[in-house]
């Protein structure tokens, strides 16, 4: 499957600006779920912002209806 990385972009929230996996969701999920994260477009803009990309953060704002 051929990469689709520049629309991709246009969708990214990922706030981490030296990040090089920014378009690549694949890659980018990938590397979040070995460290029992999720990537940063499963959170909303502020949360996102924390770099807290862990299950518990997501659970969290879920239970606080943010998500």
């Amino acid at each position: 499957m051929e990469c689709k990385k520049e629309k991709n972009l246009e969708k990214c929230s990922c706030s981490y600006e030296p990040c090089n996996r920014k378009g690549i969701c694949c890659e980018c999920l990938a590397y979040h779920l070995k460290s029992r994260q999720l990537p940063g477009c499963c959170f909303p803009p502020d949360a996102e912002r924390t770099y807290d990309r862990s299950f518990e953060h997501f659970a969290r704002l879920v239970q606080e209806g943010k998500v």
